[in-house]
């Protein structure tokens, strides 16, 4: 855990943060490195309640649309994700009823929500995962991501560790007493971790798949490849539309197009949210491949639910440049 999370542990802290922006929401959450793009319609809302213990982090978050998150957790830790509804995807995997989500700290991975999507996290460093848990946490620091990354339960032991991150979160007009609340939490992991089955039900035909969705988003991450065809990606790619369609569907459940759109999108809506002196609407979008100003105008307010006039505007403190 970097040095000033360790001095700011020493003293317990709650928090709360809402935003009506996909990507600034998720900044918001205490040393993660994310990036968040909105993929379904309409004005965006996230919260996040977050308690602070010593070498242990836990929250829960809600967002109100779709999206596709690249997260990383901070070093040397361990993240348990317990989705309080189905439809959403571990690096290209759906989560099952009875699964939660692991992911060591400091390693990339992609999840991809639906609408209306609530998740309880919990986070603790190696040093307090090996001394109470020892090898059997170790383990899922250590091992293959794809096998680890989802972990079946049985029904009342995930609802259990749910019940006392909600507990702990809802008790904001009492003190923290965070060592009694640590050692309950760190007790309820225990018995996560001496209860779970890794799900390593992937099918031979996911690292491929996998493989062609993540050289799209590198190139299409590129600006001097937008704006990009579905037929310029088949050949990036060397595979036929049809499967780069399998592909979208099966990994992020969304179509190429609908990548391509959503994507470009946000992008240009991440550079009207921090703007420098000189930037304008129309520079943004022609920057990202946009050079029909109505049309990509009627594809950002039907994405966000406002104009990009109107983002901009918000950001820069007065009267957009359009």
């Amino acid at each position: 855990m970097p040095a000033d999370t360790q001095q700011r542990n020493l003293a317990p802290s709650r928090c709360m943060w809402e935003a009506r922006d996909a990507d600034e929401h998720a900044h918001n959450l205490t040393d993660w490195c994310q990036e968040y793009d909105q993929i379904s319609s309409g004005a965006f809302y996230g919260r996040i309640d977050e308690v602070q213990l010593d070498e242990m982090q836990v929250f829960r978050e809600h967002t109100s649309q779709a999206l596709r998150q690249q997260c990383n957790v901070w070093p040397e830790s361990l993240w348990i994700g317990i989705p309080a509804a189905l439809a959403c995807r571990i690096n290209g995997r759906p989560v099952g009823e009875a699964e939660v989500m692991c992911q060591p700290g400091h390693r990339d991975f992609e999840l991809v929500t639906p609408e209306d999507f609530t998740i309880y996290g919990l986070v603790v460093s190696r040093r307090l995962l090996a001394s109470a848990a020892g090898e059997a946490g170790l383990a899922l620091l250590e091992r293959a991501p794809t096998t680890y990354m989802r972990l079946r339960l049985p029904p009342q032991t995930r609802d259990s560790v749910t019940f006392l991150i909600e507990r702990l979160l809802q008790a904001s007009r009492d003190p923290l007493a965070p060592q009694v609340h640590r050692d309950i939490l760190m007790m309820a992991l225990i018995e996560l971790l001496q209860k779970e089955m890794p799900c390593d039900d992937v099918p031979p035909s996911y690292p491929h798949r996998k493989r062609v969705v993540d050289q799209v988003k590198r190139y299409v991450d590129d600006p001097e490849h937008a704006p990009v065809t579905v037929a310029e990606l088949c050949e990036l790619t060397h595979v036929s539309q049809r499967t780069l369609q399998y592909c979208f569907t099966s990994i992020l459940g969304i179509s190429p197009v609908q990548f391509l759109r959503t994507s470009r999108l946000n992008r240009v809506r991440r550079v009207l949210t921090q703007p420098e002196g000189t930037t304008t609407v129309t520079r943004a979008a022609n920057d990202w491949g946009f050079y029909h100003l109505g049309q990509f105008s009627q594809d950002y307010r039907r994405l966000f639910g406002e104009s990009p006039s109107e983002t901009l505007g918000r950001y820069l403190g007065g009267p957009a440049r359009t």
